[in-house]
């Protein structure tokens, strides 16, 4: 099928890297992309080849795959229609980088390296739009985040630009100049006490600069294809998380001050219903705004796409024609629970795992518990008391057993018989003890947070007192947000998902690894709200699908021309009908007629859920 330029200029409008570039310039780009087909499973090109050109994908699915010591090969990638692969080899003259097989029957266009060559010199634009791509998919691909979804990859990844490290490293290198006049000092006087602290003082700033490059690494901003997201950490302090789904944006903007216009760097603040996330100091970030919201467009263009999808399900339905089966999110759980392991495993080693298990997956429902610090800081005090009372009691029988004359059952003058008073006293003592530390842990195991396929809960259970229980819808969901407070929070992993629902907020408080917390909280809604879109005016579809089937059926009836009664007065009434032939009279023809629904897709784009993380080539 050949794409017609209007088609071409509509779809290289929409792909960021021609962005900057106005109607009449992507007029003359157009015709001279080469319109490319390859039938799946062909290898467009494979790692290692020499570059000759890159590829925007029009319409079909391919994976971009590396090399893999124990499978072969690995894929990292699935790029959809609006993707594109192939010009990081060719912007940077390098070898390609993966290979590249498609999914599926494919429409391509084709920019051959002289024509890049040509458009790059005469758009001086365009340089920055493949700088940036190119720069965030080499930065994803070196990046591994456990808590992105099964299906979920990167679009755009990014770091603070370079000047905030600087500024960050100015501190402590004009602080060297402390060890170095010690060192001075040392040499004048010929002591070993200035060259001792100059050298504690030197490892003491190393350890600082070191900290401050590390501490700039660890700050990413992200777009996948489901969500936007900041990620901050503090090396052994501080640990954050803050996103909000592609579909809750509302604007993407840019801020930038004199500085940043002379050196290239800004914010991009990227509104949602909730708040913003703001995108500090960004590389390029006219650049940056323009694929994030790309890729926003994109989320939206599928969601109508798929309502469309359906509206055409229900048509065939209407019509008796085959419905294809359409795919499900799938729900893995981040704990594979391994069934050979448990076969294996002593009841009473599975029934101790269950006293102070933090995280339990039942049939799609999801308990989490708070961390075992939690409950340490709550029953320290009656366990410790419980030891110490158990430590004595064996020292007094101890005591007694190795004391002549002394038991600790003895008869006494009057020839009654009587226990030893401590060795009674105190386990009459840890009876009370033993309750307090029952109660703490039953306080501890009952506050738990749920979260299901519809909803998560917040339940507060006091033993013996009054139950509170907050709950709310998951697909009610604006964003949600992890911390991970203090060095202790850091260590043993454990911190607050904060979820914002409306105009209130939820906090799932010191739970264990919150990132996977948050991740089992946004699969979860991501799965709601698709099944909910797909249910969303299902009574109105149907009623529409039953007119349209109708009309379908009955075309030939309906497009017949009805010849008008003969009666005197014509002119008075022309819409009046002969009797007997009222239209709830009409026949409903025959079912077999064609319907003219085939159910197959045009040429236009069907921008999909596709990825960048390691399309580069």
């Amino acid at each position: 099928m050949v794409i017609e330029t209007p088609q071409r200029i509509a779809f290289l409008d929409k792909v960021h890297l021609f962005s900057g570039l106005d109607q009449g310039q992507l007029q003359g780009i157009a015709p001279q992309l080469v319109e490319t087909e390859a039938s799946a499973g062909t290898v467009v090109f494979k790692r290692g080849d020499k570059p000759n050109g890159f590829y925007m994908i029009f319409k079909g699915r391919v994976k971009v795959t590396v090399p893999h010591p124990d499978t072969g090969e690995r894929q990292i990638a699935t790029l959809h229609a609006g993707d594109y692969f192939g010009e990081e080899g060719l912007f940077e003259n390098a070898p390609r980088s993966a290979t590249i097989t498609t999914v599926e029957d494919c429409q391509m266009f084709f920019i051959s390296r002289q024509l890049f060559d040509s458009l790059i010199s005469q758009y001086e634009i365009l340089q920055p739009n493949f700088k940036v791509a190119i720069k965030s998919r080499r930065l994803a691909r070196s990046t591994n985040f456990k808590w992105l979804g099964k299906n979920e990859v990167i679009y755009f990844i990014a770091r603070r630009h370079k000047i905030r490290l600087y500024q960050a490293l100015i501190a402590p290198v004009l602080a060297l100049a402390i060890p170095i006049s010690l060192f001075v000092m040392g040499f004048i006087t010929n002591a070993t006490t200035p060259y001792a602290v100059g050298a504690i003082v030197s490892v003491g700033l190393l350890g600082w600069i070191i900290w401050s490059v590390v501490d700039w690494s660890n700050d990413y901003y992200i777009v996948t294809n489901q969500r936007v997201i900041w990620l901050e950490k503090i090396v052994g302090l501080y640990d954050s998380r803050q996103e909000a789904p592609l579909g809750t944006i509302l604007s993407v903007g840019v801020e930038t001050d004199m500085l940043g216009r002379v050196f290239n760097f800004g914010n991009v603040i990227v509104r949602t219903f909730v708040g913003k996330l703001e995108f500090d100091h960004v590389d390029h970030p006219v650049q940056a705004a323009d694929m994030i919201r790309e890729y926003w467009e994109r989320t939206k263009a599928i969601t109508t796409r798929s309502q469309i999808d359906v509206m055409k399900d229900t048509i065939k339905e209407k019509l008796g024609m085959p419905v294809p089966k359409r795919p499900k999110v799938e729900l893995s759980p981040l704990v594979v629970a391994d069934e050979e392991k448990i076969a294996k495993t002593p009841m009473w080693v599975l029934a101790m795992q269950n006293l102070f298990q933090l995280r339990l997956e039942d049939g799609g429902k999801i308990t989490y518990r708070k961390h075992w610090v939690v409950l340490f800081r709550q029953i320290w005090k009656p366990l410790g008391l419980l030891f110490l009372g158990i430590f004595f009691f064996f020292w007094r029988v101890y005591d007694l057993y190795t004391t002549i004359g002394v038991t600790i059952i003895r008869r006494n003058e009057g020839g009654t018989i009587s226990p030893d008073t401590l060795a009674v006293t105190i386990p009459l003592l840890l009876m009370p003890v033993g309750f307090w530390l029952w109660y703490e842990y039953t306080d501890w195991k009952n506050d738990t947070f749920l979260v299901t396929d519809d909803e998560i809960h917040d339940i507060d259970r006091k033993p013996f007192g009054k139950e509170e229980r907050r709950s709310a819808q998951i697909e009610n969901i604006l964003s949600t947000a992890y911390k991970r407070d203090g060095l202790i929070a850091y260590l043993f992993n454990y911190g607050t998902v904060n979820i914002s629902v409306g105009g209130t907020n939820m906090a799932f408080e010191d739970v264990m690894d919150p990132a996977s917390v948050q991740a089992d909280i946004n699969r979860r809604r991501a799965a709601r709200i698709a099944k909910k879109n797909e249910d969303a005016g299902k009574e109105d579809r149907d009623r529409f699908a039953t007119w349209l089937a109708a009309y379908h059926q009955n075309r030939n009836e309906f497009s017949s021309a009805v010849k008008p009664p003969k009666t005197a007065d014509t002119g008075t009434n022309p819409f009046a009908a002969a009797a007997g032939d009222d239209l709830d009279n009409l026949p409903i023809g025959d079912e077999s007629e064609g319907l003219g629904l085939d159910g197959s897709t045009d040429g236009d784009m069907d921008f999909g859920s596709g990825g960048m993380e390691g399309g580069g080539g």
